[in-house]
């Protein structure tokens, strides 16, 4: 384990050693309710620290005031009652042999006022937020003064409830750096104006805190390093304040970011996808680094070992942040020590994770089901008690995934995919230029059903009769879907943008996008159609465009758009296309008022999701024991599949992913794991 050296070398922060260099940084994964800490959280937390991290960093975004809300299922650290919840996390956390602190944060302008207590958000001055929406109230002395002590008694919370830490969150435009920042702070006090004014609010909540829990509980900051933002504060106004904070005496460690998360660009920036190169921020958190002498931690895009170790090893940074990686596998760092890196599922930057907790939803993996599912779905899939014989038809990520997942319970697996190649749509999508990441999701499964000895068949398109000369226990249909256009008249004219994708048909001159989903595949094809010289338009009948995407891919794919020279026109449907001579007419009707317009064209594309490819499903159903009936209530709870409505059946048949709905990535990954553990 020579090449992880560095990564694994112990570091001493005040009086905390942690057993390696690797942590999970603080983040929010929406498990937790009302502010409570669930039992859902912390087995969560618990399996990243059996994983192998040093520091487990929880509670992203834990409130501290009245005024916070936990609209993103944030913890509650404003009241005593957190304490005992707490000792459970953290008894849970050690009980794996890691560290863990906890990120205490207000909000600012960054809270909802319409949630909790429904009192205002409450900021440095009014300057209404992009992201929340809401006008805050100017914050007055006894403001500045209740929140201060009220950081310092959370604090002492953290450490009655058994954290080794805190950290306090002074980034993703918070309200410490809403008081830092010049595009944010326009008071004309002493907590306004000049550098030295603007960050005195966050020195005197320090020294509040210090004042309450003394010097020897370990204090630390997450900060900005540039918060690439117009009148904001730039690197070296970045490091200045780092250069101050440190110097101060009040803390004991920086982790640095990159941007501060106000907007969609500056989110897709702040939790960067695979739109931002690996380690892309590394440098912000070194520069500060060079100027302060106190550790430096880092997260954002560094996801494979041998990256974070050299983040280490040049000295850039003294702990390396592997959050993402770490809810892609929780047994990342473990693997590795045991010398099974092969095994280890990397993250591929999807930014799924992210985008659903900003959307309000809670946290997962988008290649593993089992992430944030602890309580009723193992990491680790056991072997059944009987070995059978199971056939999977379709290697997409959902066949691919049943395959895995049967093979590892001990089964003899046979895999039928029709294309020479494994993958599924995954291989279209990543044609979409900063998206061809994602293929490491089929790397990594074709990896394992190799591995677990699958007999994959690859160019053959199975019948009916092929499967059942198999004689099988267990038949899984993921033979994906077909792409659908759209359902207006004339839609025989219009091509989709799996065609265009795959090189199957030539982009025209002018194109009309017309996008019926809202998700990845609509701008992927406008951007790589625009950045090819077409003139696109994408037209949709949603109230703006790609409403199923979270805030980080939502403004790469945005970003990238306009920047192309894609017009977006929203609240228009796509009624009929026709011919006119060599051009395509499109008649869109307002989706308000109904009244139509046209636009002449060379070719419409048109994305409005899958429809199933089901033909074999329905040509093996009459054989099913289940008659391909899946009990939801059993799959819902991850529990055996036992139903029999076929005396004359012969194998139970499931089908999973497209082949059953238009879904997603970890609809199919995960309809397969929960059905598949249990066989």
């Amino acid at each position: 384990m020579g090449q992880y050296d560095a990564l694994l070398k112990p570091l001493t922060i005040n009086t905390i050693t942690f057993r390696n260099r690797v942590f999970s940084s603080s983040h929010c994964p929406g498990y937790n309710k009302g502010g409570h800490i669930t039992e859902r959280y912390i087995r969560y937390q618990a399996e990243k620290a059996k994983g192998g991290l040093g520091l487990a960093q929880c509670g992203g975004a834990t409130g501290v005031s009245a005024e916070n809300s936990y609209h993103y299922g944030q913890i509650n650290a404003s009241e005593d009652w957190i304490i005992p919840e707490m000792k459970r996390l953290t008894a849970a956390i050690h009980d794996q042999g890691a560290a863990c602190t906890i990120q205490l944060t207000h909000g600012g302008r960054r809270e909802r006022w319409d949630s909790e207590n429904w009192f205002p958000a409450f900021s440095p001055s009014c300057r209404r937020e992009p992201i929340h929406r809401a006008f805050p109230a100017v914050m007055e002395l006894h403001d500045i003064r209740r929140v201060q002590r009220d950081y310092a008694q959370a604090v002492r919370r953290a450490r009655e409830g058994g954290m080794d830490g805190v950290e306090m969150s002074f980034q993703s435009a918070t309200l410490v750096e809403q008081f830092w920042s010049p595009a944010m702070n326009f008071r004309e006090d002493e907590y306004g104006g000049s550098l030295e004014n603007r960050v005195r609010f966050g020195l005197e909540a320090l020294e509040e805190v210090r004042r309450e829990v003394g010097r020897d509980y370990l204090l630390g900051i997450r900060m900005p390093g540039d918060e690439m933002l117009k009148d904001g504060l730039s690197q070296a106004d970045c490091i200045a304040i780092a250069k101050i904070y440190a110097g101060s005496g009040l803390i004991d460690f920086i982790s640095v970011v990159a941007a501060q998360g106000s907007d969609a660009v500056s989110s897709a920036l702040i939790w960067p996808s695979n739109w931002v190169p690996p380690a892309g921020w590394l440098p912000l958190a070194s520069a500060v680094k060079a100027e302060v002498d106190i550790p430096v931690l880092h997260a954002a895009r560094i996801a494979d070992l041998p990256t974070a170790n050299r983040a280490i090893a040049e000295g850039h940074i003294d702990m390396v942040g592997m959050t993402r990686a770490f809810i892609a596998d929780p047994h990342l760092l473990k693997k590795a020590l045991e010398g099974r890196e092969a095994d280890i599922r990397q993250c591929v930057g999807a930014s799924y994770c992210v985008d659903r907790i900003i959307s309000g939803h809670d946290t997962f993996c988008v290649q593993n089901g089992a992430t944030g599912r602890e309580n009723t779905i193992p990491h680790v899939v056991p072997k059944a008690e009987t070995r059978r014989r199971a056939v999977v038809i379709g290697a997409g990520p959902g066949g691919l995934e049943a395959a895995r997942v049967l093979a590892e319970r001990g089964h003899a697996v046979t895999l039928f995919e029709r294309e020479t190649a494994t993958g599924g749509q995954i291989n279209i999508l990543s044609k979409a230029g900063w998206r061809g990441a994602m293929q490491g999701i089929q790397r990594w499964l074709d990896q394992q059903v190799n591995k677990l000895g699958v007999e994959v068949r690859l160019g053959m398109e199975a019948t009916a009769e092929d499967v059942r000369a198999f004689g099988p226990d267990i038949v899984v249909v993921a033979t994906g879907g077909k792409p659908n256009p759209g359902w207006f008249k004339g839609r025989e004219l219009a091509t989709s943008t799996w065609d265009i994708l795959a090189g199957r048909v030539q982009p025209a001159e002018t194109v009309l996008l017309y996008d019926e989903n809202g998700a990845h595949q609509g701008p992927s094809c406008a951007e790589y159609l625009a950045k090819r010289g077409v003139k696109v338009e994408m037209v949709t009948p949603d109230r703006a465009p790609l409403l199923e995407l979270g805030e980080t891919t939502y403004g790469a794919f945005m970003k990238e758009m306009y920047q192309a020279g894609v017009v977006v026109t929203a609240d228009q449907r796509l009624v009929h296309v026709y011919r006119e001579g060599n051009k395509l007419v499109a008649v869109l009707a307002n989706t308000y008022t109904q009244q139509e317009e046209e636009r002449v064209v060379d070719q419409v594309v048109g994305e409005c999701g899958t429809l199933p490819d089901d033909a074999l499903y329905f040509a093996l159903k009459p054989f099913a024991i289940n008659g391909g009936e899946l009990d939801l209530r059993a799959a819902a709870a991850a529990r055996p599949q036992a139903l029999e409505s076929n005396a004359s059946g012969a194998f139970q048949m499931f089908r999973v992913g497209d082949a059953w709905a238009s879904r997603n990535i970890h609809a199919a990954i995960f309809d397969s794991l929960r059905i598949c553990k249990v066989l």
